[in-house]
């Protein structure tokens, strides 16, 4: 059987259906079936892409989880995340809708324990995806609940059994990073695993860190009504962002009245019975900041305890478990994928690593190199940032030749008929072959966007090549063309300008 102590709150019957997939009480784990092509730890993205795959190829795999299937991204990350996102950004337009001459009688009111419910509704719909019974009914993968640890350098003990391997796959994943502040844990913080459980909106709430997700859900609090500040220890607010791009979004989350204090460290907290007191160093000197509750984002920290990698002969340091350019540990026999060892903790590139691993492990051959990928991200605020390849600062970094090239959206039909010109397309080549080193959509939609880019960079296509892409009209990803066309006319040097003269004279 598996776990019966594993609630999720509120009790209600999404959650309820949510747990009947993900974690069912009645699951009774499967006998072992002798040695396993492989063994995945931990069901997450990582690890369901990495036994879906090598199930769906015929390989005998076990698949081991001591939580939830479907990992964060399902359960406490992409899926509720977006879900609130989207209420946000409902509520938000409400308040814009005059300026395209929509008129509104009386308030907007915000029903939060709504916008939670209709939350945890889609991630309950989304679950039969992520199922333990679907993966064993139509994979045919062993679904095994409980702790996973190392026996061995090819066997694995879990629930009572001992699982042996061919190979095996490390994707046990990450948890978010707890500073260590005096008071913090005894006046409580939320955590992405505990703030989709809130049910009440909390009227001032502190976002401790400036990075992704602080930053998607900071403004989405604020959209819904709560006075929001966000904590930054450094100057920079996202600082794996476009610095454009980064002040853009810290002034549309300044207009939602979000108050964003940067290069400030949080010292401590104290707690009362009302309220909880942040004590705060920053430019203005020292200085108390009264909330009623705190979200700490301040990063990941990789789940590698209780594995018994040591015995397994894998290394790993605080920074996760240590792997190669294919994605292998220092014992030949296992790998890892995903945030338990990727710097850059993505859903999609811990599935785009699960489905090297799986070329790496299971078949002879060349072998596929992680550092290949163009690696595209997004942060889901609004506008929207989404990024792939390097900046310009890091091309040049790395001795490329390197020319940006700038589309604003005011410069783009689409973003002025839909009164969104707060943002750009920016893109950056070899300033004479096209060659692409990275771009960086600002606008909404971007993450949407990103993707032609990508798709070029994986192509092999130059800048030019993209000019000859048609766009409909009008779109906002007419600014990808526009960057071409801006790219191709610098191609018209004065000797050609010459020639061209002197054609057109003489055919005219």
């Amino acid at each position: 059987m598996t776990d019966a102590s594993i609630r999720l709150n509120p009790a209600d019957e999404a959650n309820r259906r949510l747990l009947a997939n993900v974690h069912p009480t009645d699951w009774e784990n499967p006998v072992a079936r002798g040695r396993y092509n492989l063994v995945v730890l931990g069901a997450g993205t990582a690890g369901l892409v990495a036994a879906a795959g090598a199930a769906g190829m015929g390989a005998r795999v076990a698949l081991v989880e001591r939580h939830l299937m479907g990992g964060d991204c399902l359960n406490v990350g992409c899926v509720p995340s977006k879900a609130i996102i989207r209420s946000g950004n409902a509520a938000h337009a409400m308040t814009e809708a005059p300026r395209f001459g929509i008129r509104l009688s009386g308030e907007v009111e915000v029903d939060f324990a709504a916008i939670m419910a209709r939350m945890r509704g889609v991630r309950a719909e989304i679950s039969p995806n992520d199922s333990a019974r679907r993966f064993t009914d139509h994979y045919g993968v062993d679904v095994f609940f409980g702790d996973a640890r190392f026996t061995g350098r090819d066997r694995i003990g879990v629930a009572g059994q001992t699982l042996e391997f061919s190979k095996a796959v490390i994707a046990t994943g990450a948890r978010a990073a707890v500073p260590s502040v005096p008071g913090l844990a005894e006046a409580g913080f939320l955590t992405n695993h505990t703030v989709f459980d809130l049910t009440e909106r909390p009227r001032r709430l502190a976002v401790i860190g400036g990075g992704p997700s602080g930053g998607e859900l900071a403004q989405t609090f604020a959209r819904l009504g709560t006075e929001v500040t966000v904590i930054e220890m450094t100057d920079r607010f996202l600082p794996r962002e476009d610095a454009d791009a980064a002040d853009l979004l810290r002034e549309s989350m300044h207009r939602d009245g979000v108050d964003i204090r940067m290069s400030t460290t949080l010292k401590g907290v104290e707690r009362t019975a009302s309220a909880k007191t942040l004590l705060l160093d920053g430019p203005d000197g020292e200085t108390r900041l009264e909330i009623d509750e705190i979200f700490v984002g301040v990063g990941r920290t990789p789940n590698t305890e209780g594995l018994g990698l040591d015995t397994a002969g894998v290394a790993f340091d605080r920074t996760g478990v240590l792997v190669d350019d294919h994605l292998q540990t220092s014992n030949p026999r296992v790998y890892a994928s995903g945030d338990v060892c990727l710097p850059a903790k993505f859903t999609h590139v811990a599935d785009f690593a699960s489905r090297a691993v799986l070329q790496n492990a299971l078949f002879p051959g060349p072998k596929k190199k992680f550092s290949k990928i163009n690696l595209a991200w997004a942060t889901y605020t609004d506008p929207e940032i989404a990024h792939v390849g390097l900046t310009e600062h890091e091309a040049r970094e790395r001795g490329l030749e390197v020319e940006t090239i700038t589309v604003p959206m005011t410069d783009v039909d689409r973003a002025l008929a839909e009164g969104d010109t707060g943002g750009f397309f920016k893109i950056h080549v070899h300033p004479k072959k096209g060659t692409i080193h990275g771009a960086t959509f600002v606008c909404r939609r971007a993450g949407d966007l990103i993707s032609e880019v990508t798709t070029a960079m994986h192509a092999g296509l130059t800048l030019g090549d993209m000019a000859a892409v048609i766009h409909p009209y009008p779109t906002v990803a007419d600014a990808v063309r526009k960057a071409a066309d801006q790219f191709n006319r610098r191609k018209l040097t004065p000797l050609t300008a010459r020639i061209l003269d002197r054609w057109f004279a003489w055919t005219r």
